[in-house]
């Protein structure tokens, strides 16, 4: 029998995106990791390491991402700024839209929270994306988006095939 507070505790998660494809990648995820827990962010649980494709241009570096389920006092606001500072510390500079990137730290869901002043959520494209599902999915087979409801199961099934064959856990 699952206790209530474990599913309190599910549906109150906040989970973060980390992913890089220039340098020592996942070197570059651990560290995020530790700057995190510096910051006030405990990181819980977190995913494998997922390789894909980079996107929209599969010709550049290939993507290593995971998912994190973390807890924080922050707000979510708060929790965007760590987050961006954090990307800044790991080396990215300002590049065009999609460019390769040492560190990208999204807020993918903070507490099934709603927002589209200074900081989206939940993750606006998350809905879309291989490397975000597949880890999410790992760390939460229940997991609901907080604004269509869709099972993650089925957002997971609704992507094209190939976006599930070029992805692999590593």
């Amino acid at each position: 029998m699952i206790r209530q507070d474990t599913l309190e505790n599910q549906a109150k998660s906040i989970f973060l995106g980390i992913g890089s494809n220039l340098g020592n990648k996942r070197n570059n995820i651990e560290k995020a990791k530790f700057l995190l827990i510096e910051n006030h962010v405990e990181i819980l649980k977190s995913s494998n390491y997922y390789e894909s494709l980079s996107w929209p241009d599969p010709k550049k570096p290939k993507f290593l991402n995971i998912v994190s389920m973390v807890s924080t006092k922050l707000t979510p606001f708060e929790l965007l700024k760590v987050c961006k500072k954090i990307e800044i510390n790991l080396g990215r500079k300002k590049r065009s839209k999609n460019a390769p990137r040492e560190c990208d730290i999204d807020v993918l869901d903070y507490q099934k929270k709603y927002s589209n002043s200074g900081i989206f959520l939940p993750h606006p494209r998350m809905h879309n994306r291989n490397f975000v599902l597949l880890p999410l999915f790992e760390l939460n087979k229940a997991w609901k988006h907080p604004i269509s409801k869709i099972d993650i199961k089925r957002l997971i099934l609704s992507l094209p095939n190939r976006d599930i064959t070029s992805i692999k856990q590593i």
